[in-house]
């Protein structure tokens, strides 16, 4: 049986297509509705205004019947598109039998786990175990945390500057970002955050402060349980670090028993153009943190896969009330099948070089970095004497949801444009988006 339609079959037509300036009325009248009614927490409609009527493949309606062409699928969580209908099949047919398990299995959930393990990173396929705990991302860097303190027996923590891992207590405390923390504080103590590396030069500094961290006998600093890294780095700015650093940590992490565990929450499930963005540099973590797309059709599911060395949990170990949602796993199958089916990791690839390519040719490589892995993708933008330029992202981010596409931003100063559109995205849908997000570059550049 063949898994679903090919991806020029996925989207809502003609996008992008406006019907009113934006936002339009009926967007104006949700949004205000919502400001009534719910937390001032919601951020989203602040920098994109519109309101959600319906979503197919790489396409977006607002209420108004504006189309757009979607760069951003759910801060990646939307890898095989919005309401794919192999993906759905899968979910409303588990969803007729049942929803809900906790931790008994089904044939789903297995199925699920041997699923992840066929895509499993280097030395953890065949050698790995798997646990769900609750449905985020931040509820995996909860579990990875307990993983790797019940393992070692420390309680020490280090991660890096630029890092995002979550918004509850623990990953919170691996959080960079002091945006994030304000008003928060005090989280978990001992995290020590060390250099992310962009350059060779910085890589080579990075990796001697974290040596010292681990081995001086004067660094003030306790051995550490983990040493947890985003492959990718993500809301630091979609920053990739030289090939070398991975690597590097892997001995590190070796040499003094410290588990390393890899964040591939957003990087992971095909974003990068494989599997997860780990492959890129060929080491394979102790553990890593998995959420975001593995849901397949946005349903809620995070996990940790680690090595099997490391499963010294008892019965209740590490537990959760919605580790038990089988239709996200059934979900989960049926993406994987469909990337596999339709050989999106090298069509990531392919569109992934495409879009690096045209943001290359329409920005100044003196003050703008293009960068990226598939279709992960990050434009850091700065003026002439080095400051960076955060409002001319909003800038064209607005030009961009104002023709129809969405973009989005990150960055520590939120002076990255980032792009992370689904990996079924059709070249021609690409080359119309990035028309858009050109012009917008060079009309506010």
């Amino acid at each position: 049986m063949s898994a679903g339609p090919p991806i020029d079959e996925l989207h809502l037509a003609d996008a992008p297509h406006l019907e009113t300036s934006i936002p339009g009325p009926e967007s104006d009248r949700l949004i205000e509705r919502q400001k009534r009614i719910e937390s001032n927490a919601v951020a989203y409609p602040r920098s994109v205004p519109i309101a959600l009527d319906a979503a197919k493949g790489s396409t977006v309606r607002d209420v108004d019947g504006n189309i757009f062409l979607d760069f951003f699928a759910g801060i990646g969580v939307l890898n095989v598109g919005h309401s794919n209908p192999y993906v759905l099949e899968g979910v409303h047919e588990q969803t007729e039998k049942i929803t809900h398990t906790i931790d008994f299995p089904t044939e789903t959930r297995l199925d699920f786990i041997e699923a992840l393990d066929g895509i499993a990173p280097g030395g953890l396929k065949g050698n790995n175990k798997v646990v769900f705990g609750g449905p985020s991302g931040s509820d995996a860097i909860e579990g990875s945390i307990k993983l790797a303190k019940h393992n070692t027996g420390r309680t020490g923590l280090l991660a890096f500057e630029g890092a995002y891992h979550g918004s509850t207590g623990g990953a919170l405390s691996l959080t960079a970002g002091k945006k994030y923390k304000k008003g928060y504080e005090p989280l978990l103590p001992g995290v020590v955050h060390a250099p992310y590396p962009s350059t060779d030069e910085e890589c080579a500094h990075a990796l001697d402060h974290i040596q010292t961290v681990l081995e001086d006998p004067y660094s003030g600093k306790e051995n550490p349980a983990g040493i947890w890294v985003e492959p990718i780095q993500g809301e630091g700015g979609v920053v990739v670090p030289p090939q070398e650093f991975l690597p590097g940590l892997r001995d590190l992490a070796d040499d003094n028993d410290v588990m390393l565990i890899f964040d591939e929450i957003q990087s992971g499930f095909g974003r990068s153009g494989k599997w997860f963005a780990s492959e890129w540099s060929g080491v394979t973590p102790d553990a890593m943190t998995m959420a975001k797309g593995i849901g397949g059709a946005g349903l809620p599911l995070g996990a940790v896969m680690y090595h099997e060395k490391f499963d010294t949990w008892g019965p209740g170990g590490h537990i959760g009330t919605f580790r038990g949602n089988v239709p996200a796993m059934r979900g989960g199958i049926r993406a994987i099948e469909y990337i596999e089916e339709h050989d999106l990791l090298a069509h990531a690839r392919d569109l992934g070089t495409y879009l690096r390519d045209r943001l290359a040719e329409a920005t100044d490589p003196a003050t703008t970095e293009v960068r990226g892995e598939g279709l992960f993708i990050g434009v850091e933008m700065w003026d002439e004497d080095g400051n960076p330029l955060s409002d001319t992202v909003k800038a064209i981010q607005k030009y961009c949801y104002e023709h129809g596409v969405l973009v989005w931003s990150a960055g520590r100063y939120g002076n990255v444009l980032r792009l992370l559109p689904a990996l079924v995205m059709t070249k021609a849908q690409a080359e119309a988006g990035m028309d858009i997000i050109t012009a917008g570059i060079e009309a506010h550049t």
